[in-house]
C-alpha cells in the first residue's frame, strides 16, 4: 500500500465516523426536539390554569373582620 493510498484510506475512515456521528447527533436532536416541544405544551396548560385559577381568587369576596370583634 502506497502512502498516497493509505491516507486516503485513512481520510475516507474518518469521513465515514463523521458521518456516523452526525447522523448520531442528528438523532438525539430531534428527540430533544420532542421533548421541548411537549414541555412547551405543559407549561402553556400550566400558565393557563394559572391565570384561570388567579381570576378565580381575584372574584373572591374581601375578607372581613370575624364578628366576634
Amino acid at each position: 500500500m502506497s502512502d498516497e493510498t493509505g491516507r486516503i484510506t485513512k481520510l475516507e475512515e474518518m469521513v465515514a465516523h463523521q458521518a456516523k456521528t452526525i447522523d448520531e447527533l442528528s438523532d438525539q436532536l430531534a428527540e430533544q426536539w420532542k421533548v421541548v416541544e411537549q414541555m412547551r405544551t405543559k407549561l402553556d396548560r400550566l400558565t393557563e390554569r394559572f391565570l384561570s385559577l388567579e381570576e378565580q381568587s381575584l372574584e373572591a369576596p374581601a375578607i372581613t373582620r370575624p364578628p366576634h370583634y
